[in-house]
């Protein structure tokens, strides 16, 4: 494809590219341990943990038992392993369920017998289960504040850990001693296996101290059963050095980076020169789109850092403050402020997608950006700096028609950011 007759095309095949190179179904199969003597019992949790039991049936040579739990609408087919859907990004009673009856399936295992844990971003609302004395409710208060207030998914999944009983390694005692295999998809900056999904398999560094300066920062009011357990022994996660996860393994299948650069060799394929800017870009999504619209301006008038035509990739996860009351998510916000702060630049272009499908809480992936946005905006009597302060990316996109639509993808490497400098 020509990026030139066609940039948004152009910009969507490279998300597609993105996309199936994380694709779990081409990944499972190089990191699977030995059949065991004893049972092999699969369990797991996140948007890409369904696609991940799909591909594991299809090249496993031995029996299989085993549940997993995914997000609404992200299931795939699977005939040994149950696929449970439950709700992200805040918690429901499905999820809960779901939990409980994963501790359930690994209780009572023995050193013959063999757990695989497939993880994959999302992982940590889907497998919600609040430890003695705390109620669900409890944990839905505290993570919707959590979103709300920008916090970065570091943080979130610190007080996460400390607010279940199943998460910060919980899931990896539990399945001693048989041996716990992990196989991740890692939707997080830096790929810290602790952090992708709450690390339910993985031992703890954070304390409970860290938990409360976090909750504290953002001036979280908690439940009185959250301040109980906070008190308590049992907010203590698991740590690295406990005997019980001694043997326990984990791999990283996929990353944002290893996506990323799928998307770079096809666009030199084409012929375009590549600014990577890596995977690990976090912050307000407002303030992120601001600086790449400084970077894209550069090239446009100094050739510098990435000369014209070129093309401008970055991944990572960005935050958002909430403000107003818009239809919002952190691609659609990032995209509205680029825009705005490039002000119809001619020839530039840009799309940001959630590779998992999702942008916040809409079954919309991201946007396009072209340099007649903002005219074609105003043309329809939308004002972009209103949306923009609105916190309505969505709505503003939607009535543009230049949302990107991809279904769930049944994987989840974080976000995609391409801007094309013709």
């Amino acid at each position: 494809m020509n990026f030139a007759d066609d940039p948004t095309a152009f910009l969507k095949s490279l998300f597609q590219v993105a996309v199936e190179a994380a694709d779990p179904m081409a990944q499972v199969k190089k990191y699977l341990p030995a059949v065991p003597k004893g049972r092999t019992v699969v369990i797991g949790a996140g948007k890409g943990s369904a696609r991940m039991a799909e591909a594991l049936e299809a090249c496993w040579d031995g029996p299989l038992e085993g549940l997993v739990v995914t997000r609404y609408g992200h299931e795939a087919p699977c005939s040994k392993i149950e696929i449970v859907q439950a709700s992200h990004p805040v918690p429901d009673a499905a999820g809960e369920a779901a939990a409980r009856r994963i501790l359930s399936l690994v209780s009572n295992l023995t050193a013959d017998d063999l757990v695989i844990v497939l993880i994959s971003g999302g992982g940590s609302a889907l497998l919600s289960l609040p430890p003695d004395g705390m109620a669900l409710a409890d944990q839905i208060a505290v993570n919707k504040a959590l979103l709300a207030c920008g916090a970065s998914i570091d943080e979130m999944n610190c007080v996460r850990k400390h607010l279940s009983a199943i998460k910060g390694g919980r899931l990896a005692a539990a399945i001693h001693p048989a041996h716990c295999h992990t196989l991740m998809i890692s939707d997080v900056p830096g790929d810290d296996p602790a952090v992708i999904a709450s690390g339910p398999t993985i031992g703890e560094t954070t304390t409970v101290d860290d938990c409360r300066a976090i909750l504290k920062r953002y001036r979280i009011d908690l439940p009185p059963h959250v301040e109980r357990h906070l008190a308590s022994p049992a907010a203590r996660c698991v740590a690295p050095d406990d005997p019980r996860l001694e043997g326990a393994t984990q791999v990283i299948i996929a990353t944002p980076y290893m996506s990323l650069e799928a998307a770079r060799a096809a666009a030199e394929k084409a012929g375009l020169p590549v600014l990577m800017l890596g995977d690990t870009i976090e912050g307000e999504a407002a303030e992120v789109g601001i600086v790449h619209a400084g970077i894209a301006r550069s090239c446009v008038h100094h050739g510098v850092p990435v000369t014209r035509p070129g093309l401008i990739l970055s991944g990572g996860e960005t935050s958002v403050t909430v403000h107003g009351d818009g239809r919002g998510g952190r691609n659609v916000e990032f995209l509205l402020s680029l825009a705005v702060d490039l002000g119809g630049l001619e020839g530039v272009y840009a799309l940001a997608g959630d590779t998992d499908g999702v942008d916040g809480r809409e079954e919309v992936a991201g946007a396009v950006i072209t340099p007649d946005t903002l005219a074609r905006a105003r043309a329809l009597g939308i004002d972009p700096h209103a949306s923009l302060d609105n916190n309505d990316g969505h709505g503003f996109f939607e009535a543009l028609g230049d949302q990107l639509i991809t279904g769930p993808t049944l994987t989840n490497v974080n976000d995609f950011r391409a801007i094309l400098i013709l």
